[in-house]
Protein backbone atom coordinates (compact mmCIF):
# COMPACT_ATOMS: atom_id res chain seq x y z
CA UNK A 1 0.00 0.00 0.00
CA UNK A 2 1.57 3.21 -0.92
CA UNK A 3 -0.42 6.78 -0.20
CA UNK A 4 1.16 9.67 -1.71
CA UNK A 5 0.62 13.61 -1.75
CA UNK A 6 2.65 16.41 -3.67
CA UNK A 7 5.27 16.56 -0.86
CA UNK A 8 5.26 12.81 0.50
CA UNK A 9 5.07 9.60 0.15
CA UNK A 10 4.28 6.98 2.73
CA UNK A 11 5.84 3.19 1.16
CA UNK A 12 5.24 0.35 3.00
CA UNK A 13 6.31 -0.53 6.52
CA UNK A 14 8.86 -2.13 8.19
CA UNK A 15 7.95 -4.15 11.28
CA UNK A 16 5.38 -1.64 12.47
CA UNK A 17 6.80 1.42 11.20
CA UNK A 18 5.54 2.77 7.94
CA UNK A 19 7.82 4.72 5.69
CA UNK A 20 7.34 8.19 5.21
CA UNK A 21 9.28 9.79 2.27
CA UNK A 22 9.06 14.18 3.06
CA UNK A 23 10.38 16.41 0.49
CA UNK A 24 12.00 18.79 2.84
CA UNK A 25 15.76 18.71 3.02
CA UNK A 26 16.54 22.04 1.14
CA UNK A 27 19.63 20.99 -1.09
CA UNK A 28 20.73 18.09 -1.28
CA UNK A 29 24.51 17.35 -2.65
CA UNK A 30 26.14 14.14 -3.29
CA UNK A 31 29.97 14.67 -3.33
CA UNK A 32 30.82 17.44 -0.90
CA UNK A 33 33.94 15.86 0.03
CA UNK A 34 35.49 17.74 -2.94
CA UNK A 35 35.72 20.61 -0.96
CA UNK A 36 38.80 19.23 0.58
CA UNK A 37 40.46 18.93 -2.79
CA UNK A 38 39.40 22.29 -3.79
CA UNK A 39 40.60 24.12 -0.34
CA UNK A 40 44.22 22.47 -1.71
CA UNK A 41 43.95 23.31 -5.34
CA UNK A 42 42.65 27.41 -4.77
CA UNK A 43 45.13 27.90 -2.14
CA UNK A 44 47.85 26.27 -4.89
CA UNK A 45 46.56 28.62 -7.42
CA UNK A 46 46.14 25.43 -10.09
CA UNK A 47 43.33 26.21 -12.15
CA UNK A 48 43.20 30.12 -11.54
CA UNK A 49 46.67 30.24 -12.78
CA UNK A 50 46.06 27.91 -15.64
CA UNK A 51 43.05 29.73 -17.09
CA UNK A 52 45.09 33.10 -16.78
CA UNK A 53 47.16 31.69 -19.30
CA UNK A 54 44.78 30.15 -22.19
CA UNK A 55 44.16 32.26 -24.92
CA UNK A 56 40.17 33.09 -25.14
CA UNK A 57 39.28 34.33 -28.99
CA UNK A 58 35.67 35.33 -27.96
CA UNK A 59 34.22 37.88 -27.81
CA UNK A 60 33.86 39.91 -24.58
CA UNK A 61 30.50 40.69 -25.16
CA UNK A 62 28.75 37.56 -25.50
CA UNK A 63 30.86 35.86 -23.05
CA UNK A 64 28.69 35.14 -19.89
CA UNK A 65 31.13 31.99 -18.20
CA UNK A 66 34.65 33.37 -17.76
CA UNK A 67 37.46 30.78 -18.86
CA UNK A 68 38.28 30.20 -15.62
CA UNK A 69 34.43 29.46 -14.28
CA UNK A 70 34.72 26.73 -17.41
CA UNK A 71 37.83 25.17 -16.77
CA UNK A 72 36.92 24.21 -12.90
CA UNK A 73 33.78 23.18 -13.71
CA UNK A 74 35.32 20.70 -16.61
CA UNK A 75 38.10 19.31 -14.00
CA UNK A 76 35.44 18.86 -10.81
CA UNK A 77 32.89 17.01 -13.13
CA UNK A 78 35.56 14.98 -13.93
CA UNK A 79 36.75 14.38 -10.27
CA UNK A 80 32.89 13.84 -9.62
CA UNK A 81 32.56 11.20 -11.78
CA UNK A 82 30.79 13.22 -14.80
CA UNK A 83 33.16 13.67 -17.23
CA UNK A 84 31.04 14.51 -20.40
CA UNK A 85 29.72 17.91 -21.52
CA UNK A 86 26.31 16.40 -21.58
CA UNK A 87 26.70 15.48 -17.39
CA UNK A 88 26.76 19.43 -17.13
CA UNK A 89 23.22 19.24 -17.48
CA UNK A 90 23.50 17.28 -13.82
CA UNK A 91 25.80 19.57 -12.46
CA UNK A 92 24.94 23.28 -13.72
CA UNK A 93 22.27 23.64 -11.04
CA UNK A 94 24.00 22.08 -7.86
CA UNK A 95 25.11 24.34 -5.52
CA UNK A 96 28.80 22.80 -4.26
CA UNK A 97 29.37 22.96 -7.92
CA UNK A 98 28.72 26.55 -7.98
CA UNK A 99 30.94 27.03 -4.75
CA UNK A 100 34.11 24.94 -6.47
CA UNK A 101 33.60 27.07 -9.34
CA UNK A 102 33.31 30.28 -7.23
CA UNK A 103 29.70 31.01 -8.26
CA UNK A 104 27.14 32.84 -5.98
CA UNK A 105 25.07 29.91 -4.84
CA UNK A 106 21.56 30.74 -7.51
CA UNK A 107 19.29 28.69 -8.91
CA UNK A 108 18.84 31.12 -11.27
CA UNK A 109 22.28 31.68 -12.39
CA UNK A 110 23.59 28.33 -13.41
CA UNK A 111 27.00 27.34 -14.63
CA UNK A 112 27.35 26.30 -18.06
CA UNK A 113 25.59 23.71 -20.03
CA UNK A 114 27.36 21.21 -22.11
CA UNK A 115 26.86 23.32 -25.33
CA UNK A 116 29.25 26.13 -23.85
CA UNK A 117 31.60 23.46 -22.24
CA UNK A 118 31.53 21.44 -26.15
CA UNK A 119 32.10 25.30 -27.46
CA UNK A 120 35.05 26.52 -25.41
CA UNK A 121 36.73 23.05 -26.05
CA UNK A 122 37.03 23.81 -29.63
CA UNK A 123 37.46 27.09 -29.03
CA UNK A 124 34.73 28.56 -31.01
CA UNK A 125 34.05 32.38 -30.77
CA UNK A 126 31.23 34.93 -31.84
CA UNK A 127 31.64 38.10 -33.85
CA UNK A 128 29.37 40.74 -35.35
CA UNK A 129 31.34 41.20 -38.44
CA UNK A 130 30.60 38.79 -41.53
CA UNK A 131 33.61 39.89 -43.22
CA UNK A 132 35.92 39.21 -40.21
CA UNK A 133 35.46 35.57 -40.49
CA UNK A 134 38.54 33.94 -42.00
CA UNK A 135 40.14 35.91 -39.47
CA UNK A 136 38.29 34.42 -36.93
CA UNK A 137 38.84 31.02 -38.13
CA UNK A 138 42.63 31.58 -37.99
CA UNK A 139 42.40 32.80 -34.27
CA UNK A 140 40.16 29.55 -33.25
CA UNK A 141 42.68 27.87 -35.07
CA UNK A 142 45.48 29.45 -33.16
CA UNK A 143 43.90 29.08 -29.48
CA UNK A 144 43.50 25.59 -30.31
CA UNK A 145 47.04 24.52 -30.86
CA UNK A 146 48.55 27.18 -28.31
CA UNK A 147 46.19 26.25 -25.26
CA UNK A 148 47.75 22.20 -25.74
CA UNK A 149 51.13 23.41 -25.62
CA UNK A 150 50.15 25.39 -22.79
CA UNK A 151 48.64 23.07 -20.38
CA UNK A 152 52.02 20.67 -21.53
CA UNK A 153 54.49 23.37 -20.14
CA UNK A 154 52.22 23.88 -17.28
CA UNK A 155 52.14 20.39 -15.78
CA UNK A 156 55.78 20.54 -15.74
CA UNK A 157 55.73 23.95 -13.98
CA UNK A 158 53.20 22.51 -11.70
CA UNK A 159 55.24 19.40 -10.89
CA UNK A 160 58.51 21.64 -10.30
CA UNK A 161 56.86 24.36 -8.07
CA UNK A 162 55.17 21.36 -6.13
CA UNK A 163 58.45 19.81 -4.72
CA UNK A 164 59.28 20.58 -1.20
CA UNK A 165 62.71 19.38 -1.35
CA UNK A 166 65.16 19.25 -4.64
CA UNK A 167 65.17 15.91 -6.53
CA UNK A 168 68.23 13.94 -6.42
CA UNK A 169 67.18 11.60 -9.11
CA UNK A 170 64.06 11.98 -11.36
CA UNK A 171 62.85 9.23 -13.92
CA UNK A 172 61.30 9.94 -17.00
CA UNK A 173 58.35 7.54 -17.52
CA UNK A 174 56.63 7.28 -21.22
CA UNK A 175 54.58 5.24 -22.49
CA UNK A 176 51.87 5.23 -25.57
CA UNK A 177 48.51 3.92 -24.77
CA UNK A 178 45.91 2.92 -26.87
CA UNK A 179 42.38 4.96 -26.76
CA UNK A 180 39.34 3.13 -28.86
CA UNK A 181 37.20 5.92 -30.80
CA UNK A 182 33.48 5.28 -30.75
CA UNK A 183 32.49 6.99 -33.67
CA UNK A 184 34.34 8.96 -36.73
CA UNK A 185 37.11 11.42 -34.67
CA UNK A 186 39.29 13.12 -36.93
CA UNK A 187 42.93 11.67 -37.08
CA UNK A 188 41.74 8.24 -35.68
CA UNK A 189 42.85 5.09 -36.82
CA UNK A 190 42.64 1.26 -37.53
CA UNK A 191 45.25 -0.03 -35.60
CA UNK A 192 46.52 -3.75 -36.43
CA UNK A 193 48.42 -4.58 -33.13
CA UNK A 194 45.58 -3.75 -30.83
CA UNK A 195 42.62 -4.68 -33.40
CA UNK A 196 40.75 -1.30 -33.54
CA UNK A 197 39.61 2.19 -33.88
CA UNK A 198 41.91 4.53 -31.76
CA UNK A 199 44.16 7.12 -30.58
CA UNK A 200 47.81 6.75 -29.70
CA UNK A 201 48.33 9.16 -26.96
CA UNK A 202 51.84 9.76 -25.62
CA UNK A 203 52.52 10.44 -21.99
CA UNK A 204 55.10 11.37 -19.72
CA UNK A 205 55.36 10.81 -15.95
CA UNK A 206 57.73 11.32 -13.16
CA UNK A 207 58.54 7.96 -12.16
CA UNK A 208 59.25 8.00 -8.35
CA UNK A 209 55.55 10.23 -7.47
CA UNK A 210 53.60 9.25 -10.72
CA UNK A 211 53.22 13.21 -11.45
CA UNK A 212 51.96 13.09 -14.94
CA UNK A 213 54.88 15.68 -17.01
CA UNK A 214 53.18 15.92 -20.67
CA UNK A 215 50.29 13.95 -22.64
CA UNK A 216 50.21 14.93 -25.87
CA UNK A 217 47.25 12.90 -28.21
CA UNK A 218 48.62 11.28 -31.09
CA UNK A 219 46.76 9.45 -34.16
CA UNK A 220 45.58 6.02 -34.01
CA UNK A 221 48.02 4.74 -36.45
CA UNK A 222 51.50 6.61 -35.80
CA UNK A 223 54.40 5.30 -34.33
CA UNK A 224 54.62 4.45 -30.89
CA UNK A 225 57.87 6.66 -30.38
CA UNK A 226 56.62 9.45 -32.65
CA UNK A 227 57.27 12.54 -30.86
CA UNK A 228 58.88 11.15 -28.05
CA UNK A 229 62.19 12.66 -28.70
CA UNK A 230 60.46 15.89 -28.74
CA UNK A 231 58.44 15.35 -25.06
CA UNK A 232 61.67 14.36 -23.25
CA UNK A 233 63.68 17.32 -24.86
CA UNK A 234 61.72 19.75 -23.62
CA UNK A 235 61.38 18.41 -20.02
CA UNK A 236 64.79 17.76 -19.63
CA UNK A 237 65.79 21.38 -20.80
CA UNK A 238 63.64 22.86 -17.97
CA UNK A 239 64.41 20.11 -15.39
CA UNK A 240 67.97 21.17 -15.78
CA UNK A 241 67.07 24.25 -16.15
CA UNK A 242 66.16 24.34 -12.11
CA UNK A 243 68.01 21.22 -11.07
CA UNK A 244 71.28 21.95 -12.96
CA UNK A 245 72.75 18.51 -10.81
CA UNK A 246 69.70 16.23 -10.91
CA UNK A 247 69.61 12.94 -12.20
CA UNK A 248 67.83 12.28 -15.12
CA UNK A 249 66.53 8.66 -16.45
CA UNK A 250 64.20 7.47 -19.05
CA UNK A 251 62.47 4.38 -18.90
CA UNK A 252 59.72 2.80 -21.81
CA UNK A 253 58.37 -0.12 -23.23
CA UNK A 254 59.58 -1.78 -26.76
CA UNK A 255 57.61 0.48 -28.40
CA UNK A 256 59.57 3.36 -27.80
CA UNK A 257 62.83 1.62 -28.68
CA UNK A 258 64.32 3.62 -31.82
CA UNK A 259 67.85 5.19 -32.21
CA UNK A 260 67.03 8.64 -32.53
CA UNK A 261 66.02 8.51 -28.44
CA UNK A 262 68.83 6.22 -27.61
CA UNK A 263 71.39 8.69 -29.46
CA UNK A 264 69.32 11.98 -27.57
CA UNK A 265 69.79 10.05 -24.37
CA UNK A 266 72.97 8.97 -24.69
CA UNK A 267 74.30 12.64 -26.03
CA UNK A 268 72.43 14.42 -23.06
CA UNK A 269 73.98 12.36 -20.23
CA UNK A 270 70.71 10.71 -20.04
CA UNK A 271 70.26 7.15 -18.13
CA UNK A 272 68.02 4.68 -20.09
CA UNK A 273 66.26 1.39 -19.88
CA UNK A 274 63.72 0.41 -22.65
CA UNK A 275 62.07 -2.70 -23.80
CA UNK A 276 63.72 -4.18 -26.65
CA UNK A 277 61.81 -6.50 -28.92
CA UNK A 278 64.14 -10.08 -29.43
CA UNK A 279 65.68 -11.53 -32.91
CA UNK A 280 67.50 -14.66 -34.14
CA UNK A 281 71.21 -12.63 -32.91
CA UNK A 282 69.97 -12.05 -29.36
CA UNK A 283 68.61 -15.86 -29.29
CA UNK A 284 71.61 -17.18 -30.57
CA UNK A 285 73.40 -15.16 -27.37
CA UNK A 286 71.27 -16.32 -24.45
CA UNK A 287 70.80 -20.05 -25.58
CA UNK A 288 73.68 -21.63 -23.56
CA UNK A 289 72.06 -19.42 -20.56
CA UNK A 290 68.55 -21.18 -21.69
CA UNK A 291 69.68 -24.80 -21.99
CA UNK A 292 71.24 -24.46 -18.66
CA UNK A 293 68.49 -22.93 -16.60
CA UNK A 294 66.37 -25.85 -18.72
CA UNK A 295 68.39 -28.74 -17.17
CA UNK A 296 68.10 -26.63 -13.78
CA UNK A 297 64.38 -27.08 -13.62
CA UNK A 298 64.47 -30.51 -15.48
CA UNK A 299 65.86 -31.26 -11.50
CA UNK A 300 64.48 -28.83 -9.09
CA UNK A 301 61.46 -27.87 -11.20
CA UNK A 302 59.27 -28.72 -8.64
CA UNK A 303 60.59 -27.34 -5.59
CA UNK A 304 61.33 -23.95 -7.57
CA UNK A 305 58.93 -23.55 -10.44
CA UNK A 306 59.48 -20.08 -11.08
CA UNK A 307 63.42 -19.43 -11.98
CA UNK A 308 65.01 -16.99 -13.30
CA UNK A 309 68.22 -15.56 -14.84
CA UNK A 310 69.93 -12.42 -16.16
CA UNK A 311 72.52 -11.66 -18.57
CA UNK A 312 74.49 -9.54 -20.64
CA UNK A 313 75.16 -9.47 -24.36
CA UNK A 314 77.39 -6.79 -24.51
CA UNK A 315 78.59 -4.83 -27.69
CA UNK A 316 75.23 -5.59 -29.92
CA UNK A 317 74.54 -3.68 -32.68
CA UNK A 318 71.73 -3.36 -34.93
CA UNK A 319 72.50 -2.19 -38.45
CA UNK A 320 70.62 1.06 -37.61
CA UNK A 321 72.54 2.24 -34.67
CA UNK A 322 75.97 4.50 -34.49
CA UNK A 323 77.69 2.20 -32.02
CA UNK A 324 77.14 -0.99 -30.04
CA UNK A 325 74.82 -1.13 -26.91
CA UNK A 326 74.38 -3.25 -23.69
CA UNK A 327 71.41 -5.40 -23.95
CA UNK A 328 70.18 -7.09 -20.58
CA UNK A 329 68.54 -10.44 -21.14
CA UNK A 330 65.73 -11.78 -18.80
CA UNK A 331 65.73 -15.73 -19.16
CA UNK A 332 62.47 -17.15 -17.34
CA UNK A 333 61.04 -20.86 -17.37
CA UNK A 334 57.92 -20.92 -15.52
CA UNK A 335 55.21 -24.04 -15.30
CA UNK A 336 53.80 -22.01 -18.42
CA UNK A 337 56.81 -22.19 -20.24
CA UNK A 338 59.94 -20.12 -21.15
CA UNK A 339 60.81 -16.67 -22.20
CA UNK A 340 63.21 -14.66 -22.59
CA UNK A 341 62.77 -10.74 -22.80
CA UNK A 342 65.50 -7.87 -23.73
CA UNK A 343 66.43 -4.26 -22.36
CA UNK A 344 68.82 -1.79 -24.29
CA UNK A 345 70.32 0.35 -21.44
CA UNK A 346 73.27 2.52 -20.93
CA UNK A 347 73.19 1.93 -17.05
CA UNK A 348 76.39 0.65 -14.94
CA UNK A 349 74.22 -1.39 -12.67
CA UNK A 350 74.31 -5.30 -12.82
CA UNK A 351 71.77 -6.75 -14.98
CA UNK A 352 69.51 -8.24 -12.47
CA UNK A 353 69.47 -4.46 -10.70
CA UNK A 354 68.71 -3.03 -14.13
CA UNK A 355 65.89 -5.60 -15.03
CA UNK A 356 64.49 -6.30 -11.71
CA UNK A 357 65.09 -3.34 -9.65
CA UNK A 358 64.33 0.29 -12.46
CA UNK A 359 63.06 -1.60 -15.92
CA UNK A 360 60.20 -3.83 -14.01
CA UNK A 361 58.81 -0.74 -11.80
CA UNK A 362 57.25 0.29 -14.52
CA UNK A 363 54.05 -1.71 -13.48
CA UNK A 364 53.89 0.79 -10.84
CA UNK A 365 54.54 4.09 -12.54
CA UNK A 366 53.18 4.45 -15.61
CA UNK A 367 51.01 1.79 -15.43
CA UNK A 368 49.11 2.27 -12.79
CA UNK A 369 48.56 6.35 -13.85
CA UNK A 370 47.36 5.21 -16.87
CA UNK A 371 45.12 3.27 -15.07
CA UNK A 372 43.85 5.25 -13.07
CA UNK A 373 43.40 8.17 -15.96
CA UNK A 374 41.47 5.67 -17.91
CA UNK A 375 39.54 3.25 -15.28
CA UNK A 376 39.25 6.41 -11.99
CA UNK A 377 38.89 9.67 -14.53
CA UNK A 378 37.49 8.20 -17.80
CA UNK A 379 40.29 10.27 -19.69
CA UNK A 380 39.82 8.07 -22.92
CA UNK A 381 36.14 9.14 -23.91
CA UNK A 382 37.22 11.42 -26.22
CA UNK A 383 34.20 11.60 -27.55
CA UNK A 384 34.29 15.03 -29.73
CA UNK A 385 34.68 15.24 -33.03
CA UNK A 386 37.74 17.51 -33.92
CA UNK A 387 41.42 16.20 -33.10
CA UNK A 388 42.33 19.45 -30.98
CA UNK A 389 39.25 19.33 -28.82
CA UNK A 390 40.17 15.76 -28.22
CA UNK A 391 43.54 17.18 -27.18
CA UNK A 392 42.17 19.73 -25.01
CA UNK A 393 39.93 16.75 -23.10
CA UNK A 394 42.82 14.25 -22.85
CA UNK A 395 44.51 17.20 -20.96
CA UNK A 396 42.16 18.29 -19.06
CA UNK A 397 41.42 15.17 -17.71
CA UNK A 398 45.33 14.80 -17.03
CA UNK A 399 45.27 18.24 -15.51
CA UNK A 400 42.48 16.49 -12.97
CA UNK A 401 44.94 13.68 -12.50
CA UNK A 402 47.91 15.92 -11.62
CA UNK A 403 45.68 17.43 -8.63
CA UNK A 404 44.82 13.80 -7.91
CA UNK A 405 48.49 13.16 -7.31
CA UNK A 406 48.98 16.11 -4.65
CA UNK A 407 46.18 15.84 -3.09
CA UNK A 408 47.69 12.13 -2.44
CA UNK A 409 51.09 13.78 -1.56
CA UNK A 410 49.50 16.42 0.46
CA UNK A 411 47.94 13.35 2.43
CA UNK A 412 51.03 11.30 3.43
CA UNK A 413 50.44 11.04 7.13
CA UNK A 414 46.85 9.82 6.24
CA UNK A 415 47.71 6.11 4.60
CA UNK A 416 44.06 5.83 3.90
CA UNK A 417 44.25 8.80 1.41
CA UNK A 418 47.70 8.74 0.37
CA UNK A 419 47.76 5.32 -1.16
CA UNK A 420 44.12 5.11 -2.51
CA UNK A 421 43.19 5.30 -6.37
CA UNK A 422 41.00 7.73 -7.70
CA UNK A 423 37.85 5.41 -7.29
CA UNK A 424 38.52 4.39 -3.65
CA UNK A 425 38.90 8.50 -2.67
CA UNK A 426 35.96 9.03 -4.37
CA UNK A 427 33.84 6.49 -2.82
CA UNK A 428 34.94 7.17 0.95
CA UNK A 429 35.72 10.21 0.67
CA UNK A 430 34.31 12.47 -2.31
CA UNK A 431 31.00 10.94 -2.76
CA UNK A 432 29.36 12.38 0.62
CA UNK A 433 25.70 13.34 0.87
CA UNK A 434 25.16 16.90 2.33
CA UNK A 435 22.63 19.35 2.76
CA UNK A 436 23.84 22.67 2.04
CA UNK A 437 22.10 25.72 3.80
CA UNK A 438 22.75 29.44 2.43
CA UNK A 439 22.65 32.43 4.58
CA UNK A 440 23.53 36.19 4.33
CA UNK A 441 26.75 35.41 6.91
CA UNK A 442 27.75 31.43 5.70
CA UNK A 443 27.65 28.57 3.83
CA UNK A 444 27.00 25.46 5.71
CA UNK A 445 27.06 21.83 4.52
CA UNK A 446 24.94 19.29 7.05
CA UNK A 447 26.77 15.64 7.15
CA UNK A 448 25.18 13.18 9.52
CA UNK A 449 26.84 12.92 12.56
CA UNK A 450 26.95 9.24 12.55
CA UNK A 451 28.98 8.93 9.01
CA UNK A 452 31.72 6.67 9.55
CA UNK A 453 34.58 9.05 7.53
CA UNK A 454 34.07 11.84 10.24
CA UNK A 455 37.38 11.57 11.81
CA UNK A 456 39.05 11.09 8.17
CA UNK A 457 38.22 14.53 7.47
CA UNK A 458 39.48 16.33 9.83
CA UNK A 459 43.41 14.48 9.39
CA UNK A 460 42.48 15.30 5.93
CA UNK A 461 42.51 18.93 6.50
CA UNK A 462 45.09 19.22 8.90
CA UNK A 463 47.22 17.70 6.12
CA UNK A 464 46.35 19.79 3.37
CA UNK A 465 46.69 23.23 5.61
CA UNK A 466 50.20 21.71 6.64
CA UNK A 467 51.19 20.78 3.15
CA UNK A 468 50.29 24.17 1.85
CA UNK A 469 51.75 25.99 4.54
CA UNK A 470 55.51 24.36 3.65
CA UNK A 471 54.97 24.88 0.29
CA UNK A 472 54.44 28.71 1.21
CA UNK A 473 57.21 28.89 3.70
CA UNK A 474 59.86 26.79 1.05
CA UNK A 475 58.87 29.34 -1.82
CA UNK A 476 59.38 27.98 -5.27
CA UNK A 477 62.52 26.77 -6.48
CA UNK A 478 64.72 28.71 -8.70
CA UNK A 479 64.23 29.77 -12.09
CA UNK A 480 60.66 27.68 -10.93
CA UNK A 481 57.98 30.89 -10.86
CA UNK A 482 55.72 29.89 -13.10
CA UNK A 483 55.68 33.22 -14.90
CA UNK A 484 52.99 33.59 -17.97
CA UNK A 485 54.11 31.33 -21.36
CA UNK A 486 54.49 33.54 -24.41
CA UNK A 487 50.97 33.35 -26.27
Amino acid sequence: MVAASADHFTLSQVASQPIHVVFDAGCLVADAGLLHVRALERSLGILDDLAARLPDPRSPQFIRHSKRALLTQQVYQILAGCPDCNDAELCRDNPLFQILTDVAVDPEQPLACGSTLARFQYAYTRRQAVAGEPEVLLQQRAAQTTRLKILNDYLLELFIRTRTTPPTEIILDLDATDDPVHGGQALSGYHGYYRQHQYLPLLAFEGHSGFPLAAWLRPGTVHAACGAVEVVQAIVTRLRQVWPDVVLRVRGDTGLAVPRLYDYCEDERLGYALGFAGNAVLHRATATALADLQLYYAFYGRRDPHVQRFENVRNYQADSWRQPRRIVAKVEITPQGSQRRYVVTNLDQPADEVYRDFYVERGAVPEQPIGELKNGLQADRLSACGFCANSWRLLVHVVAYAIVVLFREANAAVPEVATAQVSTLRQRLWKVGAVVCVTARRITFHLSEVWPGRELWGRVQAAVAGFVSRLQEEGPPPQAACAALPM
